[in-house]
């Protein structure tokens, strides 16, 4: 039994390994989501022209 004894650096190494990978694939889960929503369509121009006539106007 001895030899699958962890000391404790071993121990924090396999910890911080297996969060590791649980990230990566819950990561990976998200981009699949987001991907699969279909495809990023930019706001329309109009949109970005109402934000800025403010700022325009102050710099005019």
């Amino acid at each position: 039994m001895d030899r699958f004894k962890l000391d404790r650096s071993k121990l924090v190494a396999v910890i911080t390994g297996v969060i590791s990978l649980l990230l990566a694939v819950g990561y990976l889960v998200l981009v699949q989501i987001l991907d699969f929503r279909g495809d990023m369509v930019p706001a329309p121009l109009s949109t970005l022209v109402g934000l800025l006539d403010p700022a325009l106007a102050l710099m005019t």
